[in-house]
């Protein structure tokens, strides 16, 4: 099992992430004006692809495997 942790002080919302997760298991949110990505997927869907932690220009996203 994978856990994907997203620091959301530091994302620029920019969305690679989300782009380039391929169970599309983390979205795009706003709050307070903030855009930010984060992991709205069941943890067993991830396949630790590393797709995400990889795509994120920011180092926003780190992949822990259990």
């Amino acid at each position: 099992m994978y856990v994907v942790t997203i620091d959301v002080e530091n994302c620029a919302g920019c969305g690679d992430c989300v782009d380039t997760c391929p169970n599309e298991l983390i979205a795009l949110v706003e709050e307070d004006g903030k855009q930010y990505a984060m992991y709205k997927g069941d943890p067993e869907e991830c396949i630790g692809c590393y797709s995400c932690e990889s795509g994120c220009p920011e180092g926003s996203v780190t992949i822990t495997e259990l």
